[in-house]
């Protein structure tokens, strides 16, 4: 029989305060700056990861973030160091945006012995536990489960933590989903389910799947709050994360975010994304796209020139570039490692 995790009469949360940052006002010029950078390095870094795959140099699956930025770097803008994140397969703007190396990301994709999970793991299986990222995930939904256990944790050692579950519009109507959601709301987790509504599941739109399209409302029959959020513009994404971490932090349980975002490229890079017409992305692009609407407010309020968005567009091209030539030259993982990795004795 399960068990309500323990509430510490003193938390353990460590030296470091854990109070929100929605206490600011509002993003500094610096940190937009930062935003729209973090938002190009994951955008580079998945088109040179598109090229490699174009080259063979990438096997498996391989399903890009392009698009999507503004979602996991305004998430992780409002984060504290002992917050955890777990997501699915879509899930190389997560590492980034988690502060793991570029290069140890790219060398995984191409299954280098540098990669982070040694060149075994690929796209969809990489983590670190040293950035509080607990994996991609390749089972539709799996995460789900494995992210409301994290927040258990998060509440059973009282360490001040909450657990950003990512997860997509074609996995909300997975049983193991409303599962989760229930356990977490009896037991008062913190827990933050971030849905990442790009508005096709594969290839299938969200009007075809889901007879209720306004997902936030999915956790409405176990008490759980949930909000709509644009997810293409970063500070709105950083302002509900903001809110939804400070519920978190105060013992009031989970919240669910429904971010409203979109992919350019297709599922997958073996998706030719047919079921949907070129006018329709390249309109998203034109009117929507997160990192240019970034740039544009930051031109206007005249925290940077045309000049210093190229510097640094300059500078993120070449941390791509030379993430990729590190991955080309690192080792491919030995045959011996086979059987590391396998089994952990406790």
């Amino acid at each position: 029989m399960a068990r309500s995790p323990k509430t510490p009469a003193k938390s353990k949360a460590p030296a470091k305060s854990t109070a929100s940052k929605s206490s600011k006002s509002g993003p500094t010029p610096d940190e937009l700056k930062q935003y729209y950078r973090e938002m190009l390095v994951i955008r580079r870094f998945e088109e040179k990861a598109g090229q490699l795959y174009g080259m063979g140099l990438i096997g498996g699956f391989c399903h890009l973030y392009i698009g999507q930025e503004a979602v996991v770097v305004g998430m992780q803008a409002a984060a504290e160091p002992q917050d955890t994140v777990i997501t699915s397969y879509r899930d190389h703007g997560h590492m980034l945006a988690c502060g793991m190396d570029p290069k140890g990301v790219m060398a995984e994709l191409t299954g280098r012995r540098g990669g982070y999970s040694k060149g075994k793991g690929g796209s969809m299986h990489m983590f670190s536990r040293e950035k509080n990222f607990f994996g991609g995930h390749g089972i539709v939904g799996a995460q789900v489960p494995l992210g409301t256990g994290l927040a258990f944790a998060h509440k059973y050692k009282g360490d001040g933590g909450v657990c950003m579950v990512y997860f997509g519009d074609g996995a909300i109507n997975q049983g193991q989903v409303y599962e989760s959601f229930n356990m977490a709301a009896i037991w008062n987790l913190p827990v933050i389910y971030v849905i990442e509504n790009n508005k096709y599941g594969m290839g299938t739109s969200i009007e075809r799947t889901s007879k209720t399209p306004d997902l936030h409302t999915r956790g409405a029959a176990h008490g759980i709050p949930g909000e709509p959020v644009d997810g293409m513009d970063v500070i709105a994404v950083q302002e509900a994360a903001a809110r939804a971490l400070k519920q978190c932090r105060e013992g009031k349980g989970p919240v669910i975010l429904e971010m409203k975002t979109y992919r350019y490229r297709g599922h997958s890079m073996s998706d030719p994304a047919k079921y949907r017409t070129k006018e329709e992305v390249q309109k998203v692009r034109r009117e929507h796209d997160p990192i240019d609407t970034l740039a544009h407010k930051l031109l206007e309020a005249k925290v940077v020139t045309e000049d210093d968005l190229k510097a640094i567009d300059k500078e993120v091209k070449a941390m791509a570039n030379e993430a990729a030539e590190f991955a080309q030259q690192s080792p491919e993982p030995d045959v011996s490692e086979l059987w590391t990795d396998v089994l952990l004795e406790a």
